[in-house]
Protein backbone atom coordinates (compact mmCIF):
# COMPACT_ATOMS: atom_id res chain seq x y z
CA UNK A 1 0.00 0.00 0.00
CA UNK A 2 1.04 3.42 -1.06
CA UNK A 3 1.31 6.59 1.86
CA UNK A 4 1.18 9.71 0.56
CA UNK A 5 3.03 12.65 2.27
CA UNK A 6 0.06 15.91 3.27
CA UNK A 7 1.72 19.05 4.00
CA UNK A 8 0.71 20.54 7.26
CA UNK A 9 -1.05 23.69 7.35
CA UNK A 10 0.81 27.43 8.26
CA UNK A 11 -1.16 27.75 11.54
CA UNK A 12 -2.95 25.45 13.90
CA UNK A 13 -6.49 24.23 13.40
CA UNK A 14 -7.25 25.62 17.36
CA UNK A 15 -5.91 28.83 15.95
CA UNK A 16 -7.85 29.15 12.74
CA UNK A 17 -11.18 28.44 15.22
CA UNK A 18 -10.81 30.78 17.78
CA UNK A 19 -10.10 33.47 15.21
CA UNK A 20 -13.42 32.66 13.25
CA UNK A 21 -15.18 33.13 16.26
CA UNK A 22 -13.53 36.10 17.79
CA UNK A 23 -14.35 38.16 14.50
CA UNK A 24 -18.00 36.57 14.34
CA UNK A 25 -18.48 37.71 17.62
CA UNK A 26 -17.41 41.29 16.52
CA UNK A 27 -19.47 41.18 13.78
CA UNK A 28 -22.26 40.63 15.79
CA UNK A 29 -22.11 43.65 17.99
CA UNK A 30 -21.36 46.19 15.53
CA UNK A 31 -24.11 44.81 13.16
CA UNK A 32 -26.99 44.60 15.97
CA UNK A 33 -26.17 46.95 18.63
CA UNK A 34 -27.36 50.99 17.88
CA UNK A 35 -24.23 53.37 17.76
CA UNK A 36 -23.68 56.07 20.73
CA UNK A 37 -20.28 56.26 22.60
CA UNK A 38 -18.39 53.34 23.94
CA UNK A 39 -16.45 52.53 26.91
CA UNK A 40 -13.42 49.64 26.81
CA UNK A 41 -11.53 48.62 29.36
CA UNK A 42 -9.62 47.34 26.67
CA UNK A 43 -9.66 48.41 23.21
CA UNK A 44 -7.69 46.02 20.99
CA UNK A 45 -7.83 42.56 21.27
CA UNK A 46 -3.72 41.54 19.57
CA UNK A 47 -3.94 38.60 16.86
CA UNK A 48 -0.81 37.05 16.48
CA UNK A 49 -1.81 34.41 14.08
CA UNK A 50 1.93 33.77 12.58
CA UNK A 51 2.89 32.61 15.92
CA UNK A 52 0.03 30.90 16.99
CA UNK A 53 -1.09 33.22 19.45
CA UNK A 54 -4.27 35.53 20.26
CA UNK A 55 -2.79 37.49 23.25
CA UNK A 56 -2.01 36.05 26.45
CA UNK A 57 -5.36 35.31 27.57
CA UNK A 58 -6.39 33.16 25.26
CA UNK A 59 -7.48 30.18 26.25
CA UNK A 60 -6.72 26.64 25.04
CA UNK A 61 -7.88 24.51 21.91
CA UNK A 62 -10.97 23.10 22.32
CA UNK A 63 -11.60 25.21 25.57
CA UNK A 64 -14.91 27.01 24.12
CA UNK A 65 -16.48 27.97 27.05
CA UNK A 66 -13.00 29.82 28.44
CA UNK A 67 -13.17 31.70 25.16
CA UNK A 68 -16.47 33.04 25.60
CA UNK A 69 -15.51 34.20 29.09
CA UNK A 70 -12.47 35.37 28.15
CA UNK A 71 -14.16 37.81 25.29
CA UNK A 72 -16.27 39.02 27.64
CA UNK A 73 -13.51 40.14 30.36
CA UNK A 74 -12.03 41.73 27.24
CA UNK A 75 -14.04 43.74 25.89
CA UNK A 76 -16.86 45.40 28.48
CA UNK A 77 -19.16 47.68 26.79
CA UNK A 78 -21.53 50.42 28.74
CA UNK A 79 -23.34 51.31 25.57
CA UNK A 80 -22.78 49.98 21.50
CA UNK A 81 -20.08 49.88 19.79
CA UNK A 82 -19.42 53.22 17.42
CA UNK A 83 -20.45 52.80 13.62
CA UNK A 84 -19.62 55.03 10.64
CA UNK A 85 -16.14 55.45 11.33
CA UNK A 86 -16.31 56.46 14.63
CA UNK A 87 -13.52 55.72 16.66
CA UNK A 88 -13.41 53.87 19.96
CA UNK A 89 -12.59 55.69 23.16
CA UNK A 90 -10.28 54.80 25.79
CA UNK A 91 -10.83 55.18 29.34
CA UNK A 92 -8.85 58.55 29.49
CA UNK A 93 -10.67 60.13 27.01
CA UNK A 94 -13.94 59.10 28.55
CA UNK A 95 -13.06 60.72 31.39
CA UNK A 96 -12.28 64.16 29.04
CA UNK A 97 -15.48 63.69 27.50
CA UNK A 98 -17.22 63.42 30.65
CA UNK A 99 -15.60 66.87 31.89
CA UNK A 100 -16.42 68.74 29.01
CA UNK A 101 -19.95 67.74 29.22
CA UNK A 102 -20.33 68.61 32.48
CA UNK A 103 -19.31 72.49 31.37
CA UNK A 104 -21.56 72.64 28.97
CA UNK A 105 -24.98 70.49 30.19
CA UNK A 106 -27.08 69.71 27.41
CA UNK A 107 -30.31 72.12 27.14
CA UNK A 108 -33.31 70.03 26.05
CA UNK A 109 -35.75 72.86 24.27
CA UNK A 110 -39.67 72.16 24.98
CA UNK A 111 -42.07 72.74 22.31
CA UNK A 112 -44.98 74.72 23.56
CA UNK A 113 -48.45 73.60 22.73
CA UNK A 114 -50.30 76.68 21.34
CA UNK A 115 -53.90 77.91 22.61
CA UNK A 116 -56.64 77.90 21.12
CA UNK A 117 -57.97 81.23 20.05
CA UNK A 118 -61.37 83.55 22.07
CA UNK A 119 -64.24 81.64 20.47
CA UNK A 120 -67.92 82.61 19.97
CA UNK A 121 -70.71 79.68 21.33
CA UNK A 122 -74.18 80.33 20.88
CA UNK A 123 -77.23 78.35 22.34
CA UNK A 124 -81.12 78.67 21.76
CA UNK A 125 -83.51 79.02 24.91
CA UNK A 126 -85.69 75.61 24.80
CA UNK A 127 -88.60 75.40 27.16
CA UNK A 128 -87.99 74.68 30.87
CA UNK A 129 -84.46 76.21 30.25
CA UNK A 130 -83.00 78.25 32.87
CA UNK A 131 -79.67 80.54 32.79
CA UNK A 132 -77.79 78.03 35.32
CA UNK A 133 -78.87 74.99 32.89
CA UNK A 134 -77.29 76.88 29.81
CA UNK A 135 -74.06 77.88 31.66
CA UNK A 136 -73.63 74.13 32.43
CA UNK A 137 -74.26 73.55 29.05
CA UNK A 138 -71.40 75.86 28.33
CA UNK A 139 -68.81 74.07 30.45
CA UNK A 140 -69.51 77.59 33.38
CA UNK A 141 -69.88 76.95 36.81
CA UNK A 142 -72.46 78.23 39.59
CA UNK A 143 -69.45 81.05 40.52
CA UNK A 144 -69.16 82.42 37.06
CA UNK A 145 -73.14 82.17 37.44
CA UNK A 146 -73.25 83.96 40.80
CA UNK A 147 -71.06 86.95 39.74
CA UNK A 148 -72.64 87.73 36.39
CA UNK A 149 -76.57 88.16 37.60
CA UNK A 150 -75.18 89.55 40.72
CA UNK A 151 -72.99 92.01 39.26
CA UNK A 152 -75.63 94.55 38.51
CA UNK A 153 -79.54 95.34 39.06
CA UNK A 154 -79.81 94.91 35.12
CA UNK A 155 -77.67 92.15 34.61
CA UNK A 156 -80.80 90.21 36.27
CA UNK A 157 -82.26 90.50 32.58
CA UNK A 158 -80.20 87.71 31.48
CA UNK A 159 -82.62 85.55 33.80
CA UNK A 160 -85.70 86.46 32.05
CA UNK A 161 -85.67 83.90 29.24
CA UNK A 162 -87.87 83.60 26.36
CA UNK A 163 -88.01 80.39 24.01
CA UNK A 164 -86.05 80.97 20.90
CA UNK A 165 -83.87 83.64 22.31
CA UNK A 166 -80.50 83.59 21.63
CA UNK A 167 -77.58 83.65 24.07
CA UNK A 168 -73.75 84.58 22.38
CA UNK A 169 -70.81 83.24 24.63
CA UNK A 170 -67.27 84.88 24.63
CA UNK A 171 -65.47 81.60 26.37
CA UNK A 172 -61.15 82.63 26.91
CA UNK A 173 -58.87 79.71 25.97
CA UNK A 174 -59.17 78.54 29.56
CA UNK A 175 -63.11 78.65 29.25
CA UNK A 176 -63.61 81.58 31.54
CA UNK A 177 -66.39 83.14 30.41
CA UNK A 178 -65.40 86.74 28.48
CA UNK A 179 -68.79 88.39 27.49
CA UNK A 180 -72.17 87.25 27.25
CA UNK A 181 -74.70 88.60 25.36
CA UNK A 182 -78.26 88.49 23.97
CA UNK A 183 -80.49 90.33 21.69
CA UNK A 184 -83.63 91.06 23.42
CA UNK A 185 -85.65 92.91 20.08
CA UNK A 186 -85.27 94.10 16.97
CA UNK A 187 -83.94 97.54 18.80
CA UNK A 188 -82.12 96.23 22.11
CA UNK A 189 -78.93 93.68 22.68
CA UNK A 190 -77.68 93.16 26.08
CA UNK A 191 -74.26 92.39 27.27
CA UNK A 192 -72.60 91.40 29.83
CA UNK A 193 -68.38 92.03 29.59
CA UNK A 194 -65.41 90.35 32.34
CA UNK A 195 -63.18 93.26 33.39
CA UNK A 196 -60.45 93.09 36.13
CA UNK A 197 -62.87 94.95 38.85
CA UNK A 198 -65.60 92.22 37.97
CA UNK A 199 -68.36 91.41 35.15
CA UNK A 200 -70.48 94.76 33.95
CA UNK A 201 -73.61 95.58 32.10
CA UNK A 202 -74.23 97.18 29.02
CA UNK A 203 -76.79 97.71 26.32
CA UNK A 204 -77.14 98.51 22.34
CA UNK A 205 -80.01 100.49 21.96
CA UNK A 206 -80.74 100.93 17.41
CA UNK A 207 -82.73 103.99 16.71
CA UNK A 208 -85.47 103.02 14.20
CA UNK A 209 -86.52 104.84 11.53
CA UNK A 210 -90.24 106.40 12.32
CA UNK A 211 -92.44 106.24 8.87
CA UNK A 212 -95.96 106.97 8.63
CA UNK A 213 -98.56 104.29 7.69
CA UNK A 214 -102.53 104.44 7.06
CA UNK A 215 -104.96 101.33 7.85
CA UNK A 216 -108.53 100.77 7.91
CA UNK A 217 -110.92 98.51 8.18
CA UNK A 218 -114.80 97.10 8.61
CA UNK A 219 -115.62 95.06 11.40
CA UNK A 220 -117.43 91.66 10.09
CA UNK A 221 -116.98 89.47 13.03
CA UNK A 222 -114.42 91.64 15.57
CA UNK A 223 -112.50 94.80 15.81
CA UNK A 224 -109.17 92.20 16.14
CA UNK A 225 -109.93 90.68 13.40
CA UNK A 226 -110.65 93.46 11.04
CA UNK A 227 -107.34 95.12 13.02
CA UNK A 228 -105.12 92.34 11.87
CA UNK A 229 -105.98 91.99 8.37
CA UNK A 230 -106.09 96.01 7.95
CA UNK A 231 -102.09 95.03 9.39
CA UNK A 232 -102.17 96.99 12.59
CA UNK A 233 -100.49 94.92 15.53
CA UNK A 234 -102.34 93.65 18.84
CA UNK A 235 -100.64 96.66 20.60
CA UNK A 236 -102.26 99.24 18.26
CA UNK A 237 -105.37 97.84 18.39
CA UNK A 238 -105.39 98.37 22.39
CA UNK A 239 -104.09 101.76 21.78
CA UNK A 240 -107.30 102.39 19.30
CA UNK A 241 -109.62 101.00 21.79
CA UNK A 242 -108.17 103.18 24.51
CA UNK A 243 -108.53 106.98 22.38
CA UNK A 244 -112.11 106.15 21.89
CA UNK A 245 -112.86 104.38 25.40
CA UNK A 246 -114.52 107.46 26.46
CA UNK A 247 -117.08 107.35 23.76
CA UNK A 248 -117.33 103.80 22.45
CA UNK A 249 -117.71 100.42 25.16
CA UNK A 250 -115.83 98.10 23.18
CA UNK A 251 -117.28 95.63 25.68
CA UNK A 252 -120.90 95.81 24.51
CA UNK A 253 -121.39 98.54 21.83
CA UNK A 254 -118.90 96.96 18.53
CA UNK A 255 -121.69 95.96 15.74
CA UNK A 256 -121.01 95.00 12.19
CA UNK A 257 -119.98 96.90 9.89
CA UNK A 258 -118.38 99.60 12.01
CA UNK A 259 -115.36 101.07 11.12
CA UNK A 260 -111.97 102.66 11.52
CA UNK A 261 -109.49 104.47 9.67
CA UNK A 262 -105.96 105.24 11.41
CA UNK A 263 -102.67 107.18 10.62
CA UNK A 264 -100.05 106.00 12.89
CA UNK A 265 -96.20 105.59 13.18
CA UNK A 266 -94.25 102.56 12.04
CA UNK A 267 -90.58 101.78 13.55
CA UNK A 268 -88.25 100.12 10.72
CA UNK A 269 -85.07 99.00 11.02
CA UNK A 270 -84.13 99.09 7.46
CA UNK A 271 -86.60 97.40 5.30
CA UNK A 272 -87.52 95.56 8.43
CA UNK A 273 -90.96 96.59 10.37
CA UNK A 274 -89.81 96.49 13.99
CA UNK A 275 -92.66 98.11 16.13
CA UNK A 276 -95.52 100.69 15.74
CA UNK A 277 -95.17 103.66 17.71
CA UNK A 278 -97.69 106.90 18.45
CA UNK A 279 -101.47 106.83 16.85
CA UNK A 280 -101.41 110.43 14.90
CA UNK A 281 -105.31 111.09 14.58
CA UNK A 282 -108.36 108.33 13.80
CA UNK A 283 -111.86 108.04 12.98
CA UNK A 284 -113.90 105.21 14.44
CA UNK A 285 -117.11 104.78 13.56
CA UNK A 286 -119.41 103.02 16.04
CA UNK A 287 -123.29 102.36 15.10
CA UNK A 288 -123.81 105.21 12.01
CA UNK A 289 -122.16 107.66 14.50
CA UNK A 290 -118.27 108.92 13.84
CA UNK A 291 -115.74 109.98 16.31
CA UNK A 292 -112.72 111.56 15.70
CA UNK A 293 -109.20 111.59 17.39
CA UNK A 294 -106.20 113.86 16.84
CA UNK A 295 -102.51 113.74 18.46
CA UNK A 296 -101.32 117.09 19.77
CA UNK A 297 -98.29 117.96 21.78
CA UNK A 298 -98.87 121.65 23.78
CA UNK A 299 -96.02 123.34 23.97
CA UNK A 300 -94.69 122.16 27.49
CA UNK A 301 -93.66 118.81 25.72
CA UNK A 302 -97.44 117.47 26.64
CA UNK A 303 -99.36 114.70 24.49
CA UNK A 304 -102.82 113.88 24.76
CA UNK A 305 -106.03 113.65 22.16
CA UNK A 306 -108.42 115.84 21.57
CA UNK A 307 -111.33 115.23 18.68
CA UNK A 308 -111.20 117.02 15.73
CA UNK A 309 -112.96 120.77 16.74
CA UNK A 310 -110.76 120.61 19.61
CA UNK A 311 -112.90 119.45 22.47
CA UNK A 312 -110.94 117.07 25.03
CA UNK A 313 -111.54 112.81 23.86
CA UNK A 314 -110.89 112.45 27.52
CA UNK A 315 -112.77 112.30 30.28
CA UNK A 316 -112.50 111.90 33.65
CA UNK A 317 -113.67 108.19 34.12
CA UNK A 318 -112.96 105.58 31.17
CA UNK A 319 -115.83 103.90 30.74
CA UNK A 320 -114.62 100.06 31.65
CA UNK A 321 -112.00 98.75 33.63
CA UNK A 322 -111.47 95.73 31.73
CA UNK A 323 -110.42 95.69 28.27
CA UNK A 324 -113.39 93.58 26.04
CA UNK A 325 -114.67 91.63 28.85
CA UNK A 326 -117.98 90.09 28.35
CA UNK A 327 -121.10 91.98 31.08
CA UNK A 328 -122.45 89.09 32.98
CA UNK A 329 -124.28 90.72 34.99
CA UNK A 330 -125.95 94.28 34.53
CA UNK A 331 -126.67 97.23 37.53
CA UNK A 332 -129.89 95.80 39.04
CA UNK A 333 -131.41 96.82 42.80
CA UNK A 334 -133.45 93.81 42.64
CA UNK A 335 -131.32 91.16 41.67
CA UNK A 336 -131.60 87.37 42.92
CA UNK A 337 -128.16 87.12 44.43
CA UNK A 338 -126.72 83.93 42.79
CA UNK A 339 -124.93 82.58 45.98
CA UNK A 340 -127.07 83.77 48.91
CA UNK A 341 -130.27 82.84 46.88
CA UNK A 342 -132.36 86.11 48.17
CA UNK A 343 -132.84 89.62 46.76
CA UNK A 344 -130.29 91.79 47.45
CA UNK A 345 -129.46 94.87 45.23
CA UNK A 346 -126.80 94.55 42.75
CA UNK A 347 -125.20 97.60 42.82
CA UNK A 348 -122.55 97.02 40.23
CA UNK A 349 -121.80 95.82 36.62
CA UNK A 350 -119.87 92.19 36.62
CA UNK A 351 -116.90 91.65 33.73
CA UNK A 352 -116.86 87.98 33.17
CA UNK A 353 -112.95 87.80 32.42
CA UNK A 354 -110.51 84.94 32.82
CA UNK A 355 -108.92 84.20 35.94
CA UNK A 356 -105.55 86.89 35.69
CA UNK A 357 -107.23 89.71 33.83
CA UNK A 358 -105.68 92.99 34.28
CA UNK A 359 -107.91 95.75 36.15
CA UNK A 360 -107.70 98.97 35.21
CA UNK A 361 -108.43 102.48 37.58
CA UNK A 362 -111.22 103.96 35.74
CA UNK A 363 -110.13 107.45 37.05
CA UNK A 364 -107.58 109.56 39.21
CA UNK A 365 -107.70 109.00 42.90
CA UNK A 366 -106.25 107.07 45.80
CA UNK A 367 -107.11 104.55 47.24
CA UNK A 368 -108.86 103.70 50.60
CA UNK A 369 -109.49 100.47 50.82
CA UNK A 370 -106.66 97.67 49.95
CA UNK A 371 -107.38 94.20 51.32
CA UNK A 372 -110.31 91.85 52.14
CA UNK A 373 -113.77 93.46 52.39
CA UNK A 374 -116.48 90.81 53.20
CA UNK A 375 -118.27 88.92 50.11
CA UNK A 376 -116.52 91.14 47.80
CA UNK A 377 -113.34 89.32 48.23
CA UNK A 378 -110.08 90.66 47.63
CA UNK A 379 -111.09 94.77 46.94
CA UNK A 380 -110.21 98.13 46.43
CA UNK A 381 -111.88 101.46 46.94
CA UNK A 382 -110.88 104.47 45.03
CA UNK A 383 -111.66 107.87 46.30
CA UNK A 384 -111.71 110.80 43.22
CA UNK A 385 -111.26 113.95 44.42
CA UNK A 386 -114.86 114.76 46.70
CA UNK A 387 -117.54 113.58 44.47
CA UNK A 388 -116.42 110.14 43.18
CA UNK A 389 -115.71 106.89 44.54
CA UNK A 390 -115.21 103.90 42.13
CA UNK A 391 -114.95 99.85 43.99
CA UNK A 392 -113.19 96.95 42.59
CA UNK A 393 -113.76 93.57 43.74
CA UNK A 394 -113.41 89.46 43.93
CA UNK A 395 -109.46 90.12 42.79
CA UNK A 396 -107.52 87.23 42.28
CA UNK A 397 -103.98 89.34 43.79
CA UNK A 398 -103.35 93.17 43.65
CA UNK A 399 -100.93 94.86 41.19
CA UNK A 400 -97.69 94.97 42.89
CA UNK A 401 -96.37 98.16 44.68
CA UNK A 402 -99.85 99.64 45.72
CA UNK A 403 -100.94 99.76 49.54
CA UNK A 404 -103.74 101.91 51.27
CA UNK A 405 -103.10 105.55 50.84
CA UNK A 406 -101.50 105.14 47.52
CA UNK A 407 -102.55 107.58 44.14
CA UNK A 408 -103.59 105.98 41.20
CA UNK A 409 -103.84 107.44 37.47
CA UNK A 410 -106.46 106.68 35.18
CA UNK A 411 -105.73 103.41 33.19
CA UNK A 412 -103.07 102.14 35.91
CA UNK A 413 -103.26 98.60 36.37
CA UNK A 414 -104.28 97.87 40.24
CA UNK A 415 -105.73 94.47 40.35
CA UNK A 416 -106.09 91.22 38.13
CA UNK A 417 -109.49 89.23 37.87
CA UNK A 418 -110.62 86.79 40.23
CA UNK A 419 -113.37 85.06 42.58
CA UNK A 420 -112.49 85.27 45.81
CA UNK A 421 -115.81 86.36 48.29
CA UNK A 422 -118.67 85.19 47.12
CA UNK A 423 -118.35 84.47 43.24
CA UNK A 424 -119.21 81.67 41.04
CA UNK A 425 -116.71 82.17 38.43
CA UNK A 426 -114.21 84.54 37.41
CA UNK A 427 -115.01 88.46 36.99
CA UNK A 428 -114.57 91.79 38.06
CA UNK A 429 -117.24 93.51 39.67
CA UNK A 430 -117.36 97.11 39.75
CA UNK A 431 -119.28 99.83 41.04
CA UNK A 432 -119.64 103.73 40.91
CA UNK A 433 -120.92 106.28 43.27
CA UNK A 434 -121.80 110.32 43.63
CA UNK A 435 -121.84 111.54 46.49
CA UNK A 436 -122.47 108.38 48.07
CA UNK A 437 -125.12 106.72 46.23
CA UNK A 438 -124.69 103.96 43.89
CA UNK A 439 -125.42 104.58 39.95
CA UNK A 440 -125.10 102.57 36.90
CA UNK A 441 -121.50 102.72 35.80
CA UNK A 442 -122.94 102.47 31.83
CA UNK A 443 -125.72 105.15 32.16
CA UNK A 444 -123.89 107.66 34.01
CA UNK A 445 -122.48 111.04 31.72
CA UNK A 446 -118.98 111.47 32.52
CA UNK A 447 -117.54 114.28 33.46
CA UNK A 448 -115.11 115.38 30.40
CA UNK A 449 -111.63 116.98 30.32
CA UNK A 450 -110.37 120.63 29.46
CA UNK A 451 -110.42 121.50 25.74
CA UNK A 452 -107.22 122.65 23.59
CA UNK A 453 -106.03 125.90 25.60
CA UNK A 454 -107.04 129.07 23.70
CA UNK A 455 -103.37 130.20 23.24
CA UNK A 456 -102.58 127.17 21.22
CA UNK A 457 -106.13 126.87 18.86
CA UNK A 458 -104.64 127.98 15.96
CA UNK A 459 -102.02 125.83 16.15
CA UNK A 460 -103.94 122.66 17.04
CA UNK A 461 -106.88 123.23 14.31
CA UNK A 462 -103.76 123.73 10.94
CA UNK A 463 -103.04 119.80 12.89
CA UNK A 464 -106.09 118.58 12.62
CA UNK A 465 -107.54 119.82 9.51
CA UNK A 466 -104.25 118.48 7.72
CA UNK A 467 -104.45 114.94 9.70
CA UNK A 468 -108.10 114.77 8.64
CA UNK A 469 -107.49 115.70 5.07
CA UNK A 470 -104.74 112.82 5.29
CA UNK A 471 -107.34 110.13 6.18
CA UNK A 472 -109.46 111.36 3.76
CA UNK A 473 -107.03 111.39 0.94
CA UNK A 474 -105.45 108.11 2.32
CA UNK A 475 -109.00 106.84 2.60
CA UNK A 476 -109.68 107.35 -1.36
CA UNK A 477 -106.67 106.55 -2.26
CA UNK A 478 -107.08 102.74 -0.47
CA UNK A 479 -110.50 102.80 -2.07
CA UNK A 480 -109.67 103.64 -5.48
CA UNK A 481 -106.87 100.76 -5.73
CA UNK A 482 -108.78 98.39 -4.86
CA UNK A 483 -111.65 99.05 -7.62
CA UNK A 484 -111.12 96.43 -11.02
Amino acid sequence: MAFHKTKSPLYPKSHLVAASGIAAALSIFLLVIPTTDVEARKTFIPLDLESGHMGDHLAPEGNSAELDALIRETVTFSSPLPTNGQQLVTDNETDERAEKTEEQPIVVEETAVPLRPSEWRSITVASGNTLSVLFNEMGLGATTLHSVINSSKEAKRFTRLKVGQELEFKLAPTGDLITLRSKVSDLETIQIDSTPDGYTFSKNIIEPEVRTRFAKGNIDSSLFLAAQKAGMSHGLTMEMANIFGYDVDFARDIRKNDKFEVVFEELHVGEKRVGTNNILAARFTNKGKTFTAVRYTDRNGYSSYYRADGTSLRKAFIRTPVEFARISSRFNPNRRHPVLNKIRAHNGVDYAASTGTPIKATGDGRIVHFGRKGGYGNAIVVQHGQKYKTLYAHMSRFASGLSHGSNVSQGQIIGYVGMTGLATGPHLHYEFQVNGRHVDPLGIELPVSDPVPKAERTAFMALSNKMMASLDQQSTSQLASLEP
